[in-house]
């Protein structure tokens, strides 16, 4: 595929500057691209790259294009016009409809006729997949379930039975939805499993990272609503609940009944433990424990950095004292409260 820089703005609502006639050919970035590739930079700290770069045109915001000899593409947001250019040169292939001659399908299964299922994929009994769905090979879609138009489901996908997702969404390898919740009562010394009943519910244009985990809900259903985005191998247990546009980095623990509000982010490697409630735009640090509900939008943050072992040792050790210590500073506080509150002769 070959555009014009003029086309390019034309699309993405840009200005194009200097050679609106330069031919595009891919994407690349500040110090790989040639004069067929577009590039972009987002942050002052890559002007040494911008000032050497062999890219044949550049994505920039008005004032970063004064820094910039070459053609550009002038945009108030050049990661998002990045992303844009980058889905026009590499959108996913087109696909011929039909069934795999190794798949299976149950003849109670409802098919698209535009829909394409891969090999040795297993298509249970009351499934209904919608227009343009791609299922690819070794994928795995549970009795009556239901795939949303137009969604893709990358190799060795599970779908459990009954769950349902929206239309536009990506699940990539290894995604398991509506796997059984953590559920089980005590017995004595033993575990007596607790059926998980619920679904697992998945709204549009959301997409899941390789071997991420959703967990069906117990009674009611787990919900991940419109436009949330997951990276991989994140865990999401049982009746979480997920706000529209959330997005959730890697290896991050989600515990069951969490309710997790609009816009969030979680940095990677975060832990939220069961039963808390997170506000709309609120924004977790990679790495940080939540352990109580947040009411507030904001910025949070509970971990401790890195540092020598034997630093972290001796602050190990004093850590082990901090309650002798504020018991005894709790002390020293009411003998001086007294001191001054006695009367003076």
């Amino acid at each position: 595929m070959t555009v014009t820089l003029a086309e390019l703005a034309r699309r993405f609502q840009g200005k194009a500057r200097g050679n609106a006639d330069t031919l595009i050919e891919g994407v690349a970035a500040l110090q790989t691209a040639g004069p067929r590739d577009i590039a972009y930079m987002s942050d002052r700290k890559y002007l040494s790259q911008l000032a050497v770069t062999k890219a044949g045109a550049v994505i920039l915001t008005e004032a970063d294009a004064t820094n910039y000899p070459g053609p550009a593409l002038v945009v108030a947001n050049p990661h998002l016009c990045f992303a844009q250019v980058a889905q026009l040169f590499h959108a996913f292939p087109v696909f011929k409809p039909g069934v795999h001659p190794t798949a299976v399908v149950s003849p109670a299964a409802k098919l698209a006729s535009s829909a394409w299922v891969g090999p040795n994929s297993v298509i249970e009994a009351g499934v209904s997949i919608g227009e343009g769905v791609y299922i690819g090979p070794g994928c795995h879609v549970g009795a009556n379930a239901t795939i949303g138009a137009k969604t893709r489901l990358a190799a060795n996908v599970v779908i459990g039975e009954r769950c349902v997702t929206g239309d536009n969404c990506l699940f990539h390898p290894g995604a398991v939805i509506g796997s059984d919740g953590f559920g089980f009562a005590k017995d004595g010394d033993r575990w007596q499993k607790v059926p998980q009943i619920g679904r697992v519910q998945i709204g549009n244009e959301v997409e899941v990272g390789a071997n991420t985990t959703i967990d069906r809900g117990a009674l009611d259903d787990t919900v991940i609503s419109d436009g949330v985005k997951l990276d991989n191998l994140i865990q999401i247990a049982h009746n979480v609940r997920i706000g529209e546009n959330t997005a959730i980095a890697a290896c991050v623990g989600i515990a069951g009944s969490t309710v997790i509000g609009r816009r969030c982010t979680i940095g990677g490697q975060a832990g939220v433990t069961g039963h808390l409630e997170i506000a709309d735009d609120v924004h977790i640090t990679a790495g940080s424990l939540v352990t109580s509900s947040i009411a507030q939008p904001g910025v949070y943050s509970a971990s401790l950095k890195a540092e020598p072992a034997e630093k972290w040792r001796r602050n190990a050790a004093r850590l082990h004292h901090l309650d002798e210590l504020a018991r005894r500073l709790a002390g020293l506080e009411e003998k001086l409260q007294q001191h001054f509150e006695e009367p003076k002769n």
